[in-house]
């Protein structure tokens, strides 16, 4: 395991990249646009994509910007990129969630005696994520105590809330920092983003 993570370290540098993640959007564009005509799958995902993007496009020039030339190409181009790219992080986060699913399957049948390989990993793992708390331990507190109030409390219990409500408290802090930099784009730039979404919802229906 260890020899496989050394391995491995250099390829997840790079692929947590920006740069390459960005090379890899890019060819699977012109991987959908130079060889959709000979597989039916790929044909239908890429006039599914022209198709989105097209309205898209069309969306933020009749409500938002009036597009020319120039910027229709550009927001164009733009926009492909951020779709394809929102779909790879989707992909990737399944694929990553399914694959440790799978190592906790392995570890818990202990399938090809590799339980005490990936326990050991797991608790190199927590120790590291437990010194940092174990720092600020204060002398007068003992350490079953401290780490029952505030790493693995008695009733079994993660020690954080939920994850519906993690993820409401995640929505609600995007939505306020968005809003934030609406209304400062409103106030200090030549953007009157707050006029063109009101404009968005007074728009008569067609």
């Amino acid at each position: 395991m260890g020899v496989i993570r050394l391995i491995a370290a250099p390829i997840r540098r790079i692929a947590n990249s920006r740069l390459f993640q960005l090379a890899v959007v890019i060819g699977i564009i012109l991987l959908l646009e130079n060889f959709s005509d000979n597989r039916a799958v790929l044909t239908q995902i890429a006039d599914g994509l022209d198709k989105l993007v097209e309205a898209t496009v069309q969306l933020i020039s009749e409500h938002f910007v009036r597009l020319r030339t120039f910027t229709k190409s550009l927001l164009t181009d733009s926009v492909m990129i951020g779709y394809v790219y929102i779909v790879c992080l989707l992909v990737f986060a399944l694929l990553r969630y399914v694959i440790k699913l799978l190592i906790d399957l392995i570890g818990r049948s202990n399938f090809l005696w590799l339980r005490s390989t990936i326990a050991r990993e797991r608790g190199i793992a927590a120790y590291r994520a437990w010194e940092p708390l174990e720092r600020i331990r204060p002398a007068d507190c003992p350490q079953p105590q401290w780490e029952q109030q505030f790493a693995w409390p008695a009733n079994n219990k993660p020690p954080y809330p939920p994850w519906s409500q993690r993820l409401l408290h995640s929505v609600i802090s995007y939505v306020a920092v968005l809003v934030g930099v609406v209304i400062l784009f409103q106030l200090f730039t030549p953007f009157p983003v707050l006029t063109w979404i009101g404009h968005l919802f007074n728009a008569p229906p067609s």
